[in-house]
Parts: structure tokens; sequence; C-alpha cells
């Protein structure tokens, strides 16, 4: 085998030859950085170099001047904790100096010990196993949806969006249930442009996987309907061949490498515990020795950059085509449009549906009638439900647009079925991949089982849409397993995460508006499964109401009481504030805490001052945060247990959440104090 000492020959290697050494580059980058560290996972990336290689240096579509290029190949490391690969193949690739490399897991370097999607070159965050595999399931409908979208406007654009999304993954990550519940819908939508290499090395943290798993994994996804192969991993031509293979058949591929954790080190081959520690540095010293390298720290010779970029020309090229097409598409009105609005992310000037001032109606009903509103003007919303369309009223947009399927790439509902947590996990991959708004419902109470996606979200800054219905114990006979309690209140500790509880129906459409115009965080909208009347506002003063995240929908000159509401509570409060005559009171609606800690000092306390005025809150939860509003001496009434199995009137009534219960509480406390 080549080595260093050779390099001055370099140019006269085998092309086999060049490989291997730039792969031991890559591990003797890996090994260092970690060291130096005194942190990482060693092991892992030097299995799985050499399909990260071949597929980087051989395989991957991208421009080498701007990694956000739009039609480039996406790839996700869902084994986020290999993370050193990563960055040696994005140091190859130009996007990455070798100081950065030399400042992994560092505070504000752009190596963190997880890939995180704000570092150029990255298309998504990955660290909790198993979410960057079903993000790469969203990835690839956006582009599937997105590349028939193009070609069915015009003949013309066929390759504006046509490419692939590759996905490495760990022993890790096909243990998590999240990862075989998106392979599953993988496999049922036939998604042909999503590639995973699954580095089956079977060793990981707490030993070898025969502890833990004896799946049969090409059994497994031959049963979800995917193409599967299962090569040698280390094997170059297997490799290749295998990669060439996947991109030809209809439907979604993995490709099981059997793999040596640790590959190539002196003594330490197959060892699960070079899976989350350093190797010592007498094992990287000796094991450069074996790999032809000097012992010198971060050492990539300017011989092994050059030939990785040695296809770069042809590269700029095809981006250089791909423009002047995009250009020529676009003077195509139908296709600019579409372009500038799902590309460009550019929302239109909406037209709202009209609710009636006074009617009762449930706002998981008015998103419905809303979502086929700003469907209509907005072609790039697409999702569905997670098997609840009747309840959460996804289902006219279902039969308007239909599902998206084998044989209909055009449709814009995708039919999830009962994988809460893979919904969640692909409307980020989808956000994240660009060209399409997703959105996807459930009931409020199994935002539990989409929690990681949820967090995930907002830490990658994705616009997404979470329709949550069914949103208290109103829901009613089905009991407290489906009952909120605490739900509202957890979201609401999610950073740079909105949520909204809309009091009506026009307050809905205010706060979809708003989610649709949040380009850099989530949104979940929570609804009531019962009728609350339409305020009588109009639309134009309600989307300013709304903007601010509290309004006062009921106000007086100087208050003595305000009583703070969300969602269907809003409609109570100012039931109680009219019985309650003898006071002066403010009615606030909050329909998203997150907007209104936005607003100016002034407005905040105008609207609810600190001192001066008793404060109540109403809501149908857990009162636990409402103190930071109503103060010590303040009010919170809510539910602090969990709820029971009756009609929800009944349930009103048993819980304190009539306008006479209410009244009564309120007295009572004042009495108190006094």
């Amino acid at each position: 085998m080549s080595n260093y000492h050779d390099l001055e020959n370099f140019k006269n290697w085998s092309k086999q030859d060049k490989d291997n050494f730039s792969i031991s580059i890559i591990k003797g980058l890996v090994m260092d950085a970690t060291r130096r560290a005194n942190s990482g996972h060693p092991g892992g990336p030097m299995s799985c170099a050499d399909f990260a290689f071949i597929l980087f240096k051989d395989f991957l579509k991208y421009d080498p001047t701007d990694p956000e290029w739009f039609n480039r190949d996406r790839f996700i490391l869902s084994g986020g904790h290999m993370s050193m690969l990563l960055y040696s193949l994005l140091h190859f690739q130009g996007y990455m100096c070798m100081d950065d490399l030399m400042d992994f897991r560092q505070l504000h370097s752009k190596t963190p010990g997880h890939p995180e999607v704000e570092i150029p070159g990255i298309d998504c965050t990955t660290g909790p196993l198993g979410q960057g595999f079903a993000m790469g399931l969203g990835m690839a409908f956006a582009e599937s949806f997105l590349r028939h979208k193009m070609k069915n406007i015009s003949v013309n654009a066929d390759g504006l969006v046509d490419h692939f999304t590759y996905i490495l993954a760990s022993d890790g990550d096909l243990q998590e249930p999240v990862a075989l519940g998106a392979a599953s819908l993988a496999g049922h939508l036939s998604l042909s442009r999503l590639i995973v290499f699954y580095d089956a090395n079977e060793a990981q943290i707490s030993g070898n996987t025969s502890r833990s798993d004896s799946t049969n994994y090409a059994t497994v996804f031959d049963g979800f309907g995917w193409h599967v192969q299962e090569i040698d991993g280390h094997s170059h031509n297997d490799l290749r061949n295998a990669i060439e293979k996947a991109q030809t058949v209809d439907k979604p591929s993995i490709i099981i490498g059997k793999t040596i954790i640790a590959h190539g080190t002196a003594t330490r081959e197959g060892d699960p515990n070079t899976h989350g520690a350093p190797l010592p540095q007498e094992e990287i010293d000796a094991t450069k020795d074996r790999l032809g390298l000097p012992r010198d720290s971060f050492y990539c010779p300017k011989e092994v950059i050059d030939y990785f970029q040695a296809d770069y020309k042809s590269l700029q090229k095809s981006v250089d085509d791909w423009s002047q097409n995009k250009e020529e598409c676009l003077k195509i009105g139908e296709l600019k449009f579409f372009w500038k609005t799902a590309i460009e992310n550019t929302i239109p000037d909406l037209d709202f549906p009209e609710f009636e001032s006074g009617n009762s109606l449930a706002t998981r009903k008015a998103f419905g009638t809303i979502l086929d509103q700003f469907a209509k003007q907005i072609p790039s919303i697409v999702g569905g439900s997670a098997d609840l369309e009747p309840s959460n009223y996804t289902g006219n947009f279902a039969n308007e647009y239909g599902d998206f399927s084998k044989e209909n790439r055009l449709g814009r509902n995708v039919a999830f079925g009962v994988r809460e947590f893979p919904m969640a996990a692909a409307m980020n991959g989808m956000a994240l991949h660009g060209g399409v708004i997703p959105f996807g419902g459930t009931f409020l109470v199994f935002a539990d089982y989409e929690r990681p996606a949820l967090r995930l979200g907002a830490i990658q800054h994705c616009r997404v849409i979470h329709e949550f219905t069914h949103d208290s114990f109103w829901v009613g006979e089905d009991g407290p397993t489906h009952q909120p309690i605490e739900h509202a209140m957890a979201l609401r500790a999610i950073p740079n995460f909105n949520v909204f509880r809309p009091a009506d129906a026009k307050e809905t459409t205010a706060c979809f508006q708003m989610a649709l115009e949040q380009k850099e965080r989530p949104s979940a909208l929570l609804l009531t499964r019962q009728g609350v009347k339409v305020l009588d506002k109009s639309m134009d003063d309600m989307l300013e109401c709304v903007s601010k995240g509290a309004y006062a929908v009921m106000d007086c000159d100087n208050p003595e009481m305000i009583l703070l509401a969300t969602g269907s509570e809003v409609g109570l409060a100012i039931d109680v504030a009219e019985a309650m005559n003898d006071k002066k009171i403010r009615v606030v609606s909050m329909p998203c805490w997150e907007i209104y800690e936005e607003q100016s000092d002034n407005y905040k306390k105008e609207l609810i001052p600190v001192r001066g005025v008793m404060k109540i809150s109403i809501e149908a939860g857990i009162t636990l945060g409402w103190e930071k509003y109503v103060g010590s001496n303040g009010l919170s009434i809510g539910i602090n247990h969990f709820g029971a199995s009756a009609p929800g009137k009944d349930l009103a009534k048993e819980f304190g959440f009539t306008a006479d219960q209410v009244e009564q509480k309120i007295r009572n406390h004042l009495a108190n104090l006094l």
C-alpha cells in the first residue's frame, strides 16, 4: 500500500491507492480531533469512512461554492455522534478549514459534538438517534413532490428539482422505533430517491449489539417494501455497485454494509469501547503507522484535497447549466409563481374565510376551513393527519388535493397513519429541504409522542405547523388518557416554539397566518373539540390584536381586575366579567405567550400592569406557569389533576368551569384577601 513517503508520486498512484490513502487521512483526522478534545466517538467514523468517502468523492452532487444550492443531494448523518467523519469530508470539500477541525467540540466552534444545521454543508441537526432517518423521509418526500410538480407545470422544468437523499445510519438508529416507523412509511410511499447506508458494525456504547438486538433488518426492510442489498462495507467495488443500483430502483434502498468498528486501528478493531471514547495516543501512533501516515497531528496533504476536488469543474458546470435552465423556466408565468412562492418562500397576501360573529364553531372546524382557503393560495402547503382526518378536519384537504402515493406524486396530503413521532420528524425534514410548508394533525395529548421532534424542530428553526385538536377536558367521554392537562404548558417550555391557543375562529385564522409567517420557528395550534362563540371583531382588528400575542378582548378604564385566558376559556372569562358587573374588569385573550413576550415593555405593562390590579388566569390545564402573570396575590383557575370520562358539559361542572363557579372562586379569593 502506498504511504506518505511516496506522496511526491501521488499523481501516479492507482485510484484504489489514492482512495485508500484519502480514507486513511480521514481516520487520522478523526483520531486526532477526538484525542485533542478528549471527547468524541472515533470507532464509528472509522467503520463507515469507506462508504462516506466513496459517496462524497464519486456520487454526491453539490455546488463547490455554495453549500445551500437548492438542487444538491442531501446527506444526513443520522448517527450524529460520528460527526468528525462529516467534518473531515466538509474540510475536503472546502467548506471547513483545518482550524475548525482542531476546535472539535469546543465553544462556538463550527465542529460541535453533533452536526448542527446552521453550519455550512450540514443539511440537518442530528444527535438523538433515529430522527435523522425520519427527517430523511421528509426530505425525500419534498424532493419527489417538487420534482413532479415542476415537471407537471412545464416539461422544460424537468431537472430543476432532481436529486437524492442519502442517509448514513448506525445500529442505534435502527433500534429507535422512530426510524422503523419512518422506514415503513417511506416504503409505502415508494420514495425511490431515498438511499440509506446502514453501517452494521454490530457495536454500540454498551457493548456488542447482540446483547440487545437480534433483528434481521434485511427481512424487516424487505417487508417494508425497500430494495435491500447486503455487502462488505469496506469493499469499494461493492459500495460503488450498490450505490449505482440503489439510484435506479423504483423504491427506497437500504445498503446494509457489514463493517468493523474502529477499522484500520492497530489493535482495537471490533472493540465496542472505541465507540464513545478517544483512542490512547500510543494506539493512534501505531494506527497511523499501519495506515501509512506520519505521526503528525491533523495531517492532511494538499495532494489529497486536490484529488478529492478533481471533479469540481464538472460539478460547477452542472450548477451553471442548472442556473441557466432555471432562468429560462422562470419565464413561464405559472412556474415563476410556484418557484417564488415555494422555493423563494414568499407568502402572498391572503384572502381569509369569513366567520359570522356570535356563531358557535369549534376552532378545529375553523382550522379545516382556513386550511382549505390558504391551500388554494399557497400551493406549497402539504401535510396531513396521523390517522385523525375526521377529528382534525383535514379530510377535505385530503379529498381536494389527493394522497401523495406511488401513483400520485402530485398529492399534497400525506396519510401518515398512526405515526405521530415519525410524522413530526418527517415534517422537520420537509421544512429543512425547503419548497414546502408542512402541517401535521393529531390530538394535543399525543404531543407527548412527538415531543423529541418538536424540540429538534425548534433547535433547527424549522417552519412547521402542528395542529393539535381536542385541547382540554372537553374531549369528554374518551376520558383521562385523551384529555390533555399539562400539555400546553409543556409545549410552552420549549424555546423558540410558538404555542397558539386561539379563542375563536377569527383568532384561529390570525394564528394560522402568523404560523405561516414564522419562518424561523415551529408553531403549534391548540384547538377545541367543542364549539366556541365567534368574537365580534373585524378580521383586520383581529390580525392586529393577535400579532401582539395578547390583547384586551373586553376592556374598561382603570380596571380593578384583569381576567387572563386562552382558547375556549376566553369566552368563559367574558361571561364571568359580564356577570360581575359590580367590578371594573378587563378580559385579556392570550393566544400566544411567546409572541406576547416579544412586545415592548410599555405595551406589556399597559395591558397587564404589574401592580395595582388583581389578576386571575383561567385555562383548562395545569396552573403551573401562570404565576408569572397573576403574581403572588393573584388567582389561577385551572386543573391540576387528570380528567374523567363523561360528556364535556358534565365535566365543566365537575371541574368548576362554568361562569357561576368561576365567579364564586374569584369572589371567595377576594374575600380571603380582605
